[in-house]
């Protein structure tokens, strides 16, 4: 009788997934951190936040080009893993004691850059998940539209449309009866659409690229 029993297969999973999806948790966790610095580009400022923002944007549209848009849509949702558990864990740094030997100066700074309001969390978290599924979302249909083809166009509008409404939905929920928002709003969207156009598109080809060479064995 044979005794032989079938080993259990196998998941494998594609090194491009693998690898940009370790990137995209880092952007993810990084985002918030840079977002505490304005950084003017001309006449353009814009929360520095924004680089890395666009470059999660990047990431998932090469994961809906690589994988396709249930991936793509799967690695958002698993995207607010490493965002919440960097929140928890800064809270809970915020509400340990500090050492007697930190210098006053580098805690209050610590502390002003770490700290954020309850608004300014939700926001982020809202604004995060609703324009990064937009973006695959958009991406994807312009793709299953015009063929597949016209990536730079696909990733450009993709990206545009997205970052409008992650400005808005932010930007309403974490400052909206604060301060007048209408200046704020005008500045940010037109900073994130000209970052947008200018950069997205060559980093998604370079992404796709880069992520068909890691497939093939040849990266």
């Amino acid at each position: 009788m044979n005794t032989d029993t079938a080993a259990p297969a196998t998941r494998l999973i594609a090194p491009s997934l693998f690898a940009f999806a370790l990137f995209y948790g880092g952007m993810v966790c990084i985002a918030g951190v840079l977002g505490n610095k304005q950084v003017a580009l001309g006449p353009l400022a814009v929360e520095a936040g924004i680089f890395a923002f666009l470059l999660l944007v990047v990431t998932s549209s090469t994961i809906a080009e690589l994988h396709g848009r249930a991936i793509a849509n799967r690695l958002v949702l698993w995207g607010f893993v490493p965002l919440l558990v960097s929140a928890a864990l800064t809270l809970l740094v915020l509400a340990l004691p500090a050492s007697p030997k930190m210098e006053p100066a580098r805690l209050d700074a610590f502390n002003t850059i770490m700290s954020s309001n309850l608004r300014i969390w939700i926001g982020g978290l809202i604004a995060y998940g609703t324009s990064q599924v937009l973006n695959v979302t958009i991406f994807s249909w312009l793709k299953g539209r015009e063929g597949g083809r016209l990536l730079w166009f696909r990733s450009a509008v993709a990206s545009v449309l997205s970052q409008i409404v992650d400005t808005l939905i932010f930007i309403f929920i974490a400052f909206y009866g604060v301060f007048p928002i209408a200046t704020l709003l005008g500045g940010q969207m037109l900073s994130k659409v000209v970052l947008s156009v200018v950069f997205v598109p060559p980093l998604i080809l370079l992404f796709v690229k880069l992520g068909r060479r890691m497939d093939d064995g040849r990266a």
